[in-house]
């Protein structure tokens, strides 16, 4: 694989078969992670493994976005038209790093004494597309994300390889233009959580008052779920690789 973003910023836009909507290929695995996310809430044995496999669906949704991010940047990746089990591959290698980055700093906060807030580290992937429930959680999901943006980015750089060292490398060699860029996001995350609060109230009150079937009512909610994660998905990789880019631009 190679990376655009490093050799082809001035490459004219492809097209691409969704034309104006060409984020909404990553469509079907929200609706898969949605799902699972609500399996995992009901408890049980099955819990975690629809966690697991819903973690996994949210890393296929932000490499598909991704690519065509990095398109609409005037670059190009081939990252989001691998094959299924190259993706897979490739979704497996960053979800274990970026698992246990999330359980080291939510161990260290509980071990520094915050133990109400250090669950919440584990949501970090999980808050790219969904709502996290505390501020912090919001800005630690930014951070999350651009850690899994430049692994992607590095993966296509170095034959398919993925480093979580190099990430941060990458994190550290750009932090003006990346750093800013993921302070944006994890501020941009604190609107759509209340834009996203509000429409829950809302949804919530049409179902103490409506005369609709309970399948509407699960339909309509379902549909307001995995619209705002596909919302919060576009919003994390434009603001994201547009501070990728520009940290190239000003760093040539």
């Amino acid at each position: 694989m190679t990376t655009a973003l490093r050799k082809q910023l001035q490459q004219p836009l492809p097209q691409v078969s969704f034309g104006p909507f060409r984020f909404l290929e990553a469509l079907p695995w929200l609706v898969l992670a949605a799902a699972l996310r609500v399996i995992a809430f009901g408890g049980g044995p099955v819990a975690f493994p629809a966690i697991v496999v819903a973690s996994i669906a949210v890393l296929h949704a932000f490499l598909v976005v991704a690519q065509r991010s990095i398109e609409l940047t005037d670059g190009q990746s081939k990252v989001g038209e691998l094959e299924f089990g190259e993706q897979f591959r490739l979704s497996k290698a960053i979800l274990w790093r970026i698992a246990l980055l999330m359980l080291a700093v939510s161990c260290a906060l509980r071990e520094a004494g915050y133990v109400s807030l250090a669950p919440h580290m584990m949501a970090g992937l999980d808050g790219m597309a969904f709502d996290q429930w505390t501020d912090i959680g919001k800005f630690w999901s930014a951070i999350i994300a651009t850690l899994i943006l430049l692994m992607i980015v590095g993966a296509e750089c170095n034959g398919g390889q993925v480093s979580f060292s190099a990430a941060v490398g990458e994190f550290a060699r750009r932090g003006f233009w990346i750093g800013a860029a993921a302070m944006v996001l994890g501020v941009v995350y604190l609107g759509l959580g209340l834009g996203q609060g509000w429409v829950r109230s809302a949804i919530w009150n049409f179902w103490q008052v409506s005369s609709a079937s309970q399948f509407i009512k699960n339909l309509i909610y379902f549909v307001f779920i995995f619209s705002f994660a596909m919302l919060r998905l576009w919003v994390t990789l434009l603001i994201l690789t547009w501070g990728l880019k520009q940290s190239y631009i000003r760093g040539r």
